[in-house]
């Protein structure tokens, strides 16, 4: 702590920095409030710096460590970043260009320069070209050319993905998409064969009957291609089918459900198999992603948000109603599946360049003028619409589909930390990610947002949310109170005093079900869930290298530590705390000694 001259002469010199013809121009309190922003910002500047030096060691996972660690300075400072507007607009910035640097993007590119003036870095030369250095591997190596941003899916040329494509900071390489190796797989002369096989004859045959008998929902041409397909999911590409078939389980009832609503035929959510294999978290190498594989302009055209809080491609039902809007309109514009489903994978003006080649709006004379991975697209997607309603019939009747995968929805406040959406619906942060994969970060994003819960834990989601105020939504948890227990042993287990917890639970005599613990420090980024179950004892021997002090009126356990000389971190741990936990004065704080 600064002394007392130093605090005010410190104002002074500030007074006159900016002019100011005043002998004091603000209170110690006020100062003090500036020095600790300061503290924070210069905090933030040195583990964002240390970031960029591992990203360009290519110690990607280090990078996304010290990035995160930035970002922890704001969420663990105890101040309400909301309302200090120097912190807010930093804190905010910081997001976005990390997120920047995680996912490359044609069209926005990290600015790190803009980012140092508003959070009032003072970057040196060797900044600045450390910062270029982080530019230069953030900015992806696809020619914008190559591709067709009306298409959610285009990959361009046909190909080998480039090399030094790299998203994410705990993977070098890209999640691969059933598009890559579609854009390349070339049939065999045996798959191709259909007149010297009876099964692919028969199988042929009822291709025919179920199109003429308009079984599934929609009609199309018939093609020898399509059986040429259903060959090769027969032979080598078995295994690709038996997974997708058992993972359509998970979403095919949702996507059949909004197909209906949005007036496109069910069947035609097959489509979502043979682009993602129904994994949301899919990246094809062309940066398309999610399900419905949507590169960002054509997510952002059908209302799919991208931003450093989410990226909903990623999500359930947004991007399953924008996949549904999108093949609406081109079948509006061909009045034809087979186009409809062509334009989905390398946009319409393709397809339309391809129509005038053929002189007829039809696929099958339009197809040699289209790109190489749509001409296989489309009866590949027939194939296994095929497969998928009659699995028996084509040799993969063994195939028992995974159970739907339920979840609830419901709106949550601005800002909200996964961390207390998990603890009222108990369960863990991990899950709530796991059915909310279009999340960015551990916080939802700050305006009230709908996200997935676990099936049947809607209401008690919600009672938390309607008894906690808004402005405490994002420094309070939830505890699991036990039968018997008093606000007392409540404070011992949670390191909050008793007057706190009262006050955070009004109306509460005793602790009853869940209780609102109010703490200093949200966690953010990668922070993995607090747990209050573990009570601390007060019995137990006290070890010799053990030093027992109590708390003064006011403490946490980070002024504690650093009065008795003691590393905060460590002290925390040995007494089940947080390093912010507020002490009840009296409260006795173990210090382990050496």
């Amino acid at each position: 702590m600064n002394s007392f001259f130093e605090r005010w002469a410190a104002v002074f010199l500030l007074a006159v920095s900016f002019g100011v013809h005043v002998a004091i121009a603000q209170t110690p309190e006020v100062l003090q409030a500036r020095v600790q922003e300061n503290r924070i910002l210069e905090e933030a500047s040195k583990h964002f710096r240390d970031g960029m030096m591992a990203l360009t060691q290519d110690r990607r996972a280090d990078s996304g460590n010290k990035f995160d660690q930035a970002v922890e300075v704001f969420l663990s400072s105890g101040i309400n970043i909301q309302s200090n507007e120097a912190l807010h607009t930093c804190y905010t910035q910081l997001i976005e260009t990390v997120y920047r640097i995680e996912f490359p993007s044609d069209l926005q590119t990290p600015q790190i320069r803009g980012l140092s003036a508003a959070c009032r870095w003072n970057f040196t030369d060797v900044d600045f070209v450390l910062a270029d250095k982080v530019l230069a591997l953030a900015k992806p190596a696809l020619k914008t050319a190559d591709r067709t941003p009306s298409s959610p899916s285009s990959s361009g040329q046909p190909g080998e993905p480039p090399a030094d494509i790299i998203a994410g900071f705990d993977s070098q390489v890209y999640e691969p998409s059933p598009l890559d190796e579609l854009s390349r797989l070339e049939l065999t002369s045996e798959e191709m064969d259909i007149e010297n096989d009876p099964v692919a004859q028969q199988q042929y045959q009822y291709i025919q009957y179920a199109v003429a008998n308009r079984s599934l929902g929609f009609t199309f041409q018939v093609h020898p291609m399509i059986q040429q397909f259903i060959n090769y999911y027969r032979g080598r590409g078995r295994k690709t089918m038996e997974v997708g078939l058992y993972r359509s389980g998970m979403f095919m009832s949702m996507a059949r459900r909004i197909f209906r609503e949005e007036g496109v035929p069910e069947n035609v959510a097959w489509l979502g198999q043979v682009e993602s294999a129904w994994k949301p978290t899919a990246m094809s190498w062309a940066s398309a992603s999610g399900l419905w594989q949507f590169i960002p302009g054509t997510g952002a055209r059908y209302g799919l948000r991208r931003t450093a809080f989410v990226d909903e491609r990623n999500s359930f039902e947004e991007a399953t109603r924008a996949s549904a809007r999108y093949l609406k309109f081109l079948f509006n514009r061909y009045n034809n599946w087979e186009l409809a489903m062509a334009g989905y994978n390398c946009g319409e003006g393709n397809v339309d360049r391809a129509i005038r080649r053929a002189g007829v709006a039809n696929f099958w004379a339009a197809y040699p003028y289209l790109p190489r991975e749509t001409r296989n697209y489309v009866p590949n997607i027939l194939a296994t619409i095929l497969i998928a309603n009659n699995p028996a019939q084509y040799g993969f009747g063994h195939v028992r589909p995974a159970p739907p995968l339920r979840y609830d929805r419901i709106r949550v406040p601005a800002s909200t930390n996964l961390n207390l959406i998990a603890q009222a619906a108990d369960t863990t942060v991990q899950y709530i990610r796991y059915l909310n994969p279009h999340l960015r970060t551990n916080t939802t994003p700050p305006e009230p947002y709908i996200i997935n819960v676990p099936a049947g834990k809607s209401d008690d989601v919600v009672a938390v949310f309607r008894r906690i105020p808004a402005t405490k939504v994002g420094n309070t948890n939830l505890a699991n109170s036990v039968q018997g227990e008093t606000w007392q042993t409540l404070s011992n287990r949670t390191g909050v005093s008793v007057a706190e917890l009262m006050a955070a639970n009004p109306g509460m005599k005793q602790p009853t079900g869940k209780v609102f613990v109010p703490v200093n420090q949200v966690p953010g980024n990668r922070v993995t869930a607090t747990s209050y179950s573990r009570p601390v004892g007060n019995s137990a021997p006290v070890q010799s290298n053990v030093k027992v002090v109590k708390a003064q009126a006011g403490d946490t356990v980070a002024k504690v530590a650093s009065r008795h000389g003691a590393d905060p971190t460590e002290v925390a741990k040995f007494n089940g705390l947080l390093v912010n936990s507020v002490l009840g004065a009296g409260r006795e704080i173990k210090i382990p000694t050496r």
